[in-house]
């Protein structure tokens, strides 16, 4: 029997399997080195800009790597500032995302509206590429614990990767700090995952750092991770 391959690429899953072994303990760097390599021109960073530690690691290494920011028309204006500052220091190649007219009937915080503001506009956004890059950590959450660094992304028709799956929180406080990065205003103000302004709170010392993210509400995920 032919081996299975991943849809819509050529890495099948025994040479998925086998890269993730090799960057288990790899530096994002080499993972990110790889992509770029494997990818080309069909590479796209997806960046929340929570923290800048992805876009400095792959600008390092390609410099006009598009970088998509999705404007979901809920953020805080404290975030929609702190884009335009990154854009400038890494003189980004940026594509931002709004929701389409559809959106409307769902607000920030109702059923379905990640999936309107967030999901749709980056399967738009991405069409025509290969793969996306994400800072999905495994230490964000349990929800997170197993992703792997680099997978075939059925929802986007892509491969997805992960370069800093492996880090921790304090390893992105570390290379922050270490590289004198820009921060988010917010960090100083007790939000550790920022996401839109209706459904993010501040966390207390301690408590898990997505604890703000949906709080009150039955969700830990946005779709974009499903």
């Amino acid at each position: 029997m032919a081996e299975s391959m991943t849809a819509g690429n050529n890495l099948s899953t025994t040479e998925l399997a086998g890269l993730n072994q090799d960057f288990e303990t790899a530096p994002a760097s080499k993972v990110i080195g790889w992509a770029v390599d494997t990818f080309g021109d069909e590479l796209v960073l997806a960046a929340s800009f929570e923290d800048v530690v992805l876009i400095d690691l792959a600008t390092k290494i390609a410099p006009n790597i598009e970088v998509i920011f999705l404007d979901t028309e809920a953020h805080f204006p404290e975030t929609l500032a702190f884009v335009e500052e990154v854009r400038e220091r890494y003189s980004l190649n940026l594509t931002v995302t709004n929701p389409g007219p559809e959106a409307a009937a769902y607000p920030c915080g109702s059923d379905q509206c990640c999936q309107f503001r967030k999901v749709a506009p980056l399967r738009q956004a991405v069409q025509g590429n290969r793969a996306w890059m994400t800072s999905l950590k495994r230490d964000d959450g349990p929800t997170r614990a197993d992703a792997p660094i680099v997978s075939w992304d059925d929802s986007f028709g892509l491969v997805k990767i992960n370069p800093l799956a492996t880090w921790t929180n304090a390893d992105v406080a570390s290379y922050l700090a270490d590289h004198a990065l820009l921060v988010h205003p917010l960090i100083s103000q007790g939000y550790r995952s920022i996401g839109c302004a209706p459904t993010t709170r501040p966390v207390a010392e301690g408590e898990d750092p997505r604890a703000g993210r949906w709080a009150g509400l039955d969700k830990s995920e946005c779709g974009l991770h499903a």
